[in-house]
C-alpha cells in the first residue's frame, strides 16, 4: 500500500446555493454580496450547531458534510426557516432564497475537501429543489423518514447531468415544501398520507356545510337503541302522519291510530321484557 492511496468515507453531503444569484448580482452587486455574507455566517452557525462542517464555498454555493443524516436534514430545514424569515433581512434588502440538496454517499477525501459522486449527486439534487426548498436522495430518506416530524413527497427517479438517475424526495413541513409561506401547520407524512389528509379535510368541510347532521346522527343513534316493537310502531306512525299530511290537513285523523299503535308497542315491550324493576331483579339473580 502506498501513501497516496485514495481515502474514502461515507458521509452526508449538503449542498446549497442561491436561486437567481446572477440576476441579484446584476441588480445590486454590493447589496447582494452583503446579504450573502450575512446568510453564510448564519448557515455556518447552524451547521456547527448540528455537528457538521463547511467543506467548501465558491461563488454563491456552500458545501457541508455531517456525520449524522438526521442532523443534516434538520440543519437544512433550519437554514430555510432562517433565510426565509422576513425578519432576517434589514429594511429594503433584496430577498435571497436558497435551494438545498442532501445526499448520503461515499466520497473521496483530499485533506479537508471531499470529491466524488456523493458530492455531485448532492449538487444535482440542489438544482431540483425549489427556492426555499430541500430535496434529498433515497438513502437519506431511508434514514430519516421515521425519525423526523416532516413530510416527504417522492419525485421518483430523476435524470441528472453526468450522474445515474437518482430517486429523490422533496422535504415538506407545515403542509407544503420547506421554506414556503402561507401553509397551515400540520405534521406531514408520506405522499399517500397527504392525499388522505386532503380527502378528510374535504369531507369535514362538506360536513360543516351540510347543516344539522350532528343532531340528526344523535337522533338516529337513539332511535336504533329503542326496543323493536317501539321502533316498528314509531315507523308505522310516521307513515300514517305523512299520509294524513299529503291527503290534506282539513281532516286530522292520524292521532287515533298513532295512539293505538304506540300503546300496543309499549304493551308488547313490557310483556316481552317485563317492567324495569323485574329486569333489574333478574340481572341481579345468580
Amino acid at each position: 500500500m502506498t501513501d497516496d492511496k485514495v481515502k474514502r468515507r461515507l458521509t452526508t453531503v449538503l449542498c446549497a446555493d442561491v436561486h437567481g444569484y446572477s440576476r441579484l448580482m446584476g441588480a445590486d452587486e454590493a447589496g447582494t454580496l452583503g446579504t450573502l455574507r450575512r446568510y453564510r455566517t448564519a448557515i455556518q452557525g447552524l451547521v456547527e450547531r448540528h455537528d457538521g462542517r463547511i467543506v467548501n464555498t465558491w461563488g454563491d454555493a456552500v458545501i457541508a458534510e455531517f456525520a449524522s443524516v438526521v442532523e443534516a436534514v434538520q440543519c437544512a430545514v433550519e437554514i430555510q426557516q432562517e433565510t426565509s424569515s422576513p425578519s432576517s433581512d434589514p429594511p429594503h434588502a433584496r430577498q435571497m432564497r436558497f435551494r438545498i440538496g442532501i445526499n448520503l454517499g461515499d466520497v473521496m477525501v483530499d485533506g479537508s475537501d471531499i470529491f466524488g459522486d456523493g458530492v455531485n449527486i448532492a449538487a444535482r439534487l440542489q438544482e431540483l429543489a425549489e427556492p426555499g426548498g430541500v430535496v434529498i436522495s433515497a438513502p437519506v430518506y431511508d434514514q430519516v423518514h421515521n425519525k423526523l416530524s416532516l413530510g416527504f413527497d417522492c419525485l421518483g427517479p430523476q435524470q441528472m447531468k453526468n450522474v445515474a438517475p437518482v430517486t429523490s424526495y422533496r422535504v415538506t413541513m407545515g403542509g407544503g415544501a420547506v421554506g414556503r409561506h402561507g401553509f397551515p401547520a400540520d405534521q406531514s407524512a408520506p405522499p399517500q398520507a397527504g392525499a388522505v389528509a386532503a380527502s378528510q379535510s374535504a369531507a369535514q368541510q362538506t360536513s360543516d356545510r351540510s347543516g344539522p347532521s350532528p343532531w340528526m346522527g344523535s337522533i338516529s343513534d337513539q332511535f336504533a337503541n329503542l326496543p323493536r316493537p317501539i321502533t316498528a310502531m314509531l315507523t308505522l306512525s310516521g307513515f300514517l302522519i305523512l299520509i294524513n299530511v299529503f291527503t290534506g290537513l282539513h281532516r286530522i285523523w292520524f292521532h287515533w291510530p298513532v295512539a293505538a299503535l304506540l300503546f300496543t308497542g309499549i304493551l308488547l315491550t313490557v310483556l316481552r321484557h317485563g317492567p324495569p324493576s323485574d329486569r333489574d331483579e333478574r340481572r341481579r339473580r345468580p
